[in-house]
């Protein structure tokens, strides 16, 4: 294993942060594969995984096993990770600013694309290594601004040229389920088949332009710009993974998913050996924008009338909003048949708070799918 380590912008005097990857199995050897955790920095069931994930790829690789090189970066946040709020972790957002540190990761299309245009050919190979290199071109010259800027930067210099990227999240409370891309979701179905997704989501644009999406969307636009007369592959293949809920934090559920993940690099072999047998799909994929949402309506006591990962029917009760002065209950009803897939964790709530998410086979949604 080589360990690099990659400085960020310096945010203010006296301050210094990096993102540490390790690399395991030879530069060039078969594919790439790249894991990042934690990019919400206080998702920690992700961190732990990654602890796991570590200890496996290691033994592999002193056994000789990987037929591929697999970068992981345990901690991908660590700005993130260092904030706090009277004592509460806070890493989803950036606090000085407020954005989000998953989303609005910068893809510069155009340029790529000018810059490629009259070197494409018939070759397929030899179109994704043009693509890749004028990607890593432009990432370089880029010229961050501050800390959240160079974050950006240095994990997309990271993962560009992968061909599957792992990110590893969690949710609120939750059960298993992934984010995905509808053309790549054929390479990703065994990964929910041996992790247990309860919820698979998917999306080829849902406006948000996180780290997975930015990274598979690259290709998709180029294909539908050059595709009629040049042959362009579905690369970077990026799927989100959230591994349950904040405090589904265990040394089972994390050995548990990061085996199936060893499992699915051993099923598509970029780890030598024979993968345990497929598991069957516990539900099938289905649009993020079947995706039902639901807020509260007004302020009161939540309670949740569902268990994450159960199935749903319309109509079915999933929350009460009880008011603690008159007592007066709000039942919220669900109006779709799917999987209660996230719920929200704190029992208080005002108008307009999220409750949780019912995933649906007909798409009722459209615009921007993902929060903010």
């Amino acid at each position: 294993m080589k360990l690099n380590q990659h400085p960020l912008l310096q945010a203010t005097q006296g301050t210094h942060r990096h993102v540490e990857s390790e690399h395991y199995g030879a530069v060039g050897a078969g594919r790439k594969i790249y894991i990042q955790a934690a990019l919400h920095a206080d998702e920690t069931p992700a961190m732990l995984v990654a602890a796991h994930l570590r200890r496996q790829l290691a033994a592999l690789e002193n056994a000789g096993r990987l037929n591929a090189q697999i970068v992981l970066v345990a901690v991908a946040n660590p700005a993130g990770l260092g904030q706090y709020i009277m004592g509460a972790p806070s890493g989803r957002f950036e606090l000085g600013s407020g954005r989000n540190y998953n989303r609005g990761f910068p893809v510069p299309y155009p340029e790529i694309a000018s810059r490629i245009e009259h070197l494409l050919s018939q070759d397929i190979d030899a179109n994704r290594e043009l693509i890749r290199q004028a990607w890593g071109e432009c990432l370089r010259a880029a010229q961050p601004m501050d800390e959240y800027q160079s974050l950006q930067q240095t994990l997309m210099l990271l993962a560009h040229d992968a061909d599957i990227v792992l990110d590893l999240h969690c949710s609120r409370e939750a059960a298993m389920h992934l984010y995905t891309g509808e053309s790549v979701w054929p390479t990703i179905e065994p990964l929910a088949r041996y992790i247990g997704a309860e919820a698979t989501l998917l999306a080829t644009d849902s406006q948000a332009n996180s780290f997975d999406e930015a990274l598979y969307l690259l290709w998709v636009n180029l294909r539908e710009r050059f595709g009629e007369r040049f042959p362009i592959p579905d690369s970077s293949i990026a799927v989100t993974v959230e591994h349950r809920g904040q405090r589904d934090v265990s040394y089972e559920l994390a050995d548990h998913d990061a085996t199936a993940i060893i499992d699915y690099l051993t099923h598509l072999g970029a780890i030598e050996g024979t993968p345990r047998p497929l598991p069957a799909l516990r539900n099938p994929a289905t649009p993020l924008a079947g995706s039902e949402q639901f807020y509260a309506s007004s302020a009161g006591v939540l309670v949740h009338r569902a268990a994450v990962g159960s199935r749903i029917e319309a109509g079915q009760a999933l929350f009460d909003i009880v008011d603690p002065h008159s007592g007066k209950t709000v039942t919220i009803n669900s109006h779709t048949t799917g999987v209660l897939y996230m719920r929200r964790d704190v029992r208080f709530v005002k108008p307009g708070d999220p409750l949780g998410r019912v995933s649906g086979a007909t798409p009722i949604r459209s615009g921007k799918l993902l929060s903010a």
